[in-house]
């Protein structure tokens, strides 16, 4: 193979090197159990410890295991379907480009009237909050086997294909990072498959499970619960419907496949991020609708900044002459690019990212002020969007150079307006 194919070796380490690398893979799976055990407490106070750690039995069930793995295996088949359409990736190094279906949506709505059905024929999805700690203890175990699917299987791969983020030749931080930018099993891509599937459908299927086991308890669901459904379901059914447009992020062009995103995808996003609903089941807080209303304007108003600047982006990459963004003012780079100075990519470097911390904070209101753990999401995703940012940054200016210090001297400010 010729060397200009080849990935050269990664110099720059992030998260703190091999040390930080093997500090995450503990302490991501340890905040999400901690996380849980917390919630469950009557509590529910992250400064003070859960109490005594639980018995084995109520950690581990082996059908917890079997239920995530016919999920796994029921969101591949649906992965599988020739339904919708095929899109083109990226050009890779090589030159070649990969293709990918697009059916995320299509996958939702099978799921949705599957789970219809399965409700209908008497069974109980409440049974997700009553196991709910065992799920998340066996969605952890498969994260780490595929880690260590991924990472072997990733030594056995072509120099081309593996991820310029990880191929440090530190084999822990290969392994954290992930060493193979694309893994596939034939044409069946396990990073795009985990990126927006089992994850991010369960996240919604678990609020959903909330909001069942609440109506045991009550009788009907709060209008805290719904409004919490509502603005998540909104957000998982948005990613799915704009599926083409994570081929051009980072996770997919830049970040190779290891625990970091397979952890991330498979345990982080469904059991954390869906951490609002499982506060309310056992901490209910009542809104007035004076409440109601203005936190439904508060998202509206990041969803509406969210999705058109990530629309306004993903029209100007596929076609900059496309009459939406023809308009808008760029800055031309010598990579032949062109960079948006105007629009919502002229009042914040990364409006995306405004939107959607403006979201986040939404979803986590309906919980009332008096408890900080359901803000752990919008807490933490501050802090990943600010690192997330600052890595942009960096390639942005390796790639661009004195164009995107011209477009930083014309948007100063990076998230937030006025602030930073």
């Amino acid at each position: 193979m010729s060397d200009k194919y080849r990935v050269p070796q990664t110099k720059e380490r992030e998260f703190g090197g091999a040390l930080g690398a093997a500090a995450l893979l503990f302490l991501m799976p340890s905040t999400v159990f901690y996380l849980l055990l917390t919630c469950g407490t009557e509590q529910a106070s992250v400064l003070s410890l859960p109490g005594p750690l639980p018995a084995p039995d109520s950690l581990w069930n082996p059908h917890t295991l079997l239920l995530l793995l016919a999920w796994f295996g029921f969101q591949a088949l649906l992965y599988m379907l020739p339904i919708g359409k095929v899109a083109e990736g990226l050009v890779l190094r090589d030159r070649s480009r990969l293709y990918y279906p697009i059916n995320a949506f299509h996958a939702f709505v099978l799921t949705a009237l599957s789970v219809c059905v399965s409700v209908a024929c008497g069974v109980r999805l409440s049974y997700i909050h009553d196991h709910f700690l065992q799920f998340a203890v066996s969605a952890a175990i498969l994260s780490l086997v595929l880690s260590f699917f991924l990472y072997f299987k990733s030594l056995c791969a072509a120099e081309s294909e593996l991820a310029p983020g990880g191929n440090s030749g530190n084999p822990v931080y290969d392994f954290f990072i992930g060493h193979e930018l694309n893994p596939r099993l034939g044409k069946f891509d396990l990073k795009y498959f985990c990126e927006l599937r089992p994850g991010l459908i369960g996240w919604a299927l678990i609020n959903l499970a909330m909001q069942m086991k609440e109506m045991e308890l009550r009788g009907v669901p709060s209008l805290a619960m719904m409004l919490v459904n509502a603005f998540q379901l909104l957000y998982v059914v948005d990613a799915l419907w704009n599926e083409e447009a994570i081929l051009t992020t980072m996770d997919i062009v830049n970040d190779g496949f290891g625990f970091m995103l397979a952890f991330g995808d498979l345990t982080w996003v469904p059991f954390t991020y869906s951490l609002q609903a499982y506060f309310l089941v056992n901490h209910p807080c009542e809104l007035s609708t004076a409440a109601a209303v203005a936190i439904i304007c508060l998202n509206a108003l990041g969803y509406i900044i969210f999705r058109g600047a990530n629309s306004q982006k993903n029209t100007f990459r596929r076609n900059p002459n496309d009459p939406r963004v023809a308009g808008l003012e760029t800055i031309p780079t010598a990579t032949g690019k062109r960079l948006l100075v105007s629009g919502w990519w002229g009042i914040v470097r990364h409006p995306n990212y405004l939107g959607d911390l403006i979201m986040a904070l939404a979803w986590s209101l309906p919980c009332g002020l008096t408890h900080i753990l359901p803000y752990f999401y919008v807490i933490y995703f501050t802090v990943l969007l600010v690192h997330r940012e600052a890595r942009d940054e960096h390639q942005c200016m390796r790639k661009y150079g004195l164009a995107w210090q011209d477009y930083c001297r014309r948007v100063p400010y990076r998230i937030f307006p006025y602030i930073y």
